[in-house]
């Protein structure tokens, strides 16, 4: 028997059609539609492009008067940066010279207050080297620099070093293992790696992770890594670090101190460089006033700058035309008589007992954040010394939250209480002189 196969269903043949319209075309109507014209396109911006500042047509105007020469002198970034200090330079200059004979890696810690030439002094050597490695003196190095206030996580700094190495970007987890197998790995045609890194303090984590990698690259045989870190703390070592990491820095130490009121007024006249537009005595005055609170050279240049703006605006000019003492007695009380600076002094005694309470506890930590329960133990400690009654825990944490209003204080919104973070909105200069003329 023939097996039967089952039937397959077949389409009909017969197709339903879609019935034509029986209306039949308008006389209004046109048969074709007029196309609408292109609109323009606009034009896409390119992946990878950057925005630029259009080109200058003509040059900049040359300065009509002298006063306009000198404050342009007298700008923080006008190199070169005059009276370096020496000793210092030197000592710097020798460490980097015989690392780069010898052809081997090593740390250099430098500390100073700020506005003392730290930073200025270690580029100076940095172009000396490299002029030196042009004339075949000696062996050519590559030359990379960080900036902790620059980074917005501690770890993005090995981020940077490498991008700055090899070109290449990638997480901060995965350039820690290549930095780490770069500098652990042998290669006989290496140069040798000039780092700075400045505000080294910004880097600390609870771990000190980054720290102890830092410090601990230039230490392999195969690096050849030279780290100079740049910090304001001069004992920040034995403060936060751990005592691997201290070890790993090193004894080559390097400490700056604050400008004395003959080198400040040194900078501002090799800066004027014999233009007249000072009396002698306003170069003291300034140079005294400034030495005596910080010896910040900044500072120093600010307030000349400011002087010779008051002077040039000043419907009582002096008869010799120049800067006098009061254009800088007058520039000096507007930097230093803030309205900061006057809500300082006129704060109740707890108030600024909690404000000396923080400079303590940030010198003391040489991190610029603390907790209100390490301002409080600084509070009382200051209070014993001056004898004052020691204020309750809450009586603390109204002083905190008035400051905070008052904009004197960074608080962290939270509720952890006495473990909630403050940080300074003011610098440390401007609370120690408000603070130093009471």
């Amino acid at each position: 028997m023939v097996p039967c196969t089952p039937k397959r269903k077949t389409r009909s043949s017969t197709t339903l059609s879609t019935p034509k319209s029986s209306r039949k075309p308008s006389d209004t109507t046109p048969a074709n539609t007029p196309r609408k014209s292109p609109e323009p396109r606009t034009p896409k911006t390119p992946r990878n492009a950057t925005p630029r500042i259009p080109i200058r047509n003509q040059a900049t105007e040359k300065p009509a008067n002298v006063l306009e020469e000198a404050r342009l002198r007298l700008h923080v970034s006008t190199i070169p940066v005059p009276c370096l200090p020496e000793e210092e330079f030197q000592d710097i200059y020798n460490f980097v010279e015989s690392k780069l004979i010898d052809g081997t890696g090593g740390c250099m810690y430098i500390s100073g207050v700020p506005g003392t030439g730290k930073t200025a002094t270690v580029h100076e050597v940095i172009r000396c080297l490299q002029q030196a490695a042009e004339n075949d003196e000696l062996p050519s190095f590559q030359f990379i620099e960080i900036n902790g206030m620059k980074l917005t996580d501690p770890h993005q700094a090995y981020v940077q070093i490498l991008q700055l190495l090899t070109g290449q970007k990638v997480t901060a987890t995965h350039a820690a293992e290549l930095l780490a197998k770069l500098f652990s790995t042998p290669g006989p045609k290496r140069k040798t790696t000039v780092l700075i890194v400045d505000e080294l303090d910004l880097l600390w984590t609870r771990k000190q992770d980054v720290m102890y990698n830092l410090f601990d690259w230039p230490t392999q045989r195969q690096a050849k890594l030279i780290i100079l870190a740049i910090a304001n703390t001069m004992d920040l070592p034995e403060r936060i670090m751990m005592n691997r990491v201290a070890s790993r820095l090193g004894l080559t130490r390097m400490s700056f101190q604050p400008y004395t009121y003959k080198q400040l007024q040194q900078i501002i006249s090799s800066r004027l460089n014999h233009i007249k537009a000072f009396e002698e005595d306003a170069i003291q005055l300034v140079s005294r006033k400034v030495a005596a609170l910080s010896g910040d050279a900044r500072r120093c240049l600010d307030i000349c700058r400011r002087s010779t703006e008051i002077c040039e605006f000043s419907s009582q000019k002096s008869a010799s035309g120049l800067v006098s003492m009061a254009h800088v007695m007058k520039a000096i009380d507007e930097m230093f008589s803030s309205p900061y600076i006057n809500s300082i002094r006129n704060a109740s005694l707890h108030e600024q007992m909690f404000l000396k309470a923080i400079i303590a506890e940030f010198r003391r930590s040489g991190l610029e954040e603390a907790t209100v329960q390490q301002i409080y133990h600084q509070h009382v400690a200051l209070c014993r010394i001056e004898g004052l009654q020691i204020p309750t825990v809450s009586e603390i944490m109204a002083i905190c939250s008035r400051l905070g209003a008052c904009r004197f204080l960074l608080v962290e919104s939270n509720n952890k209480y006495l473990h909630v973070r403050v940080r300074l909105n003011i610098s440390q200069d401007d609370v120690m002189y408000a603070l130093k003329q009471e």
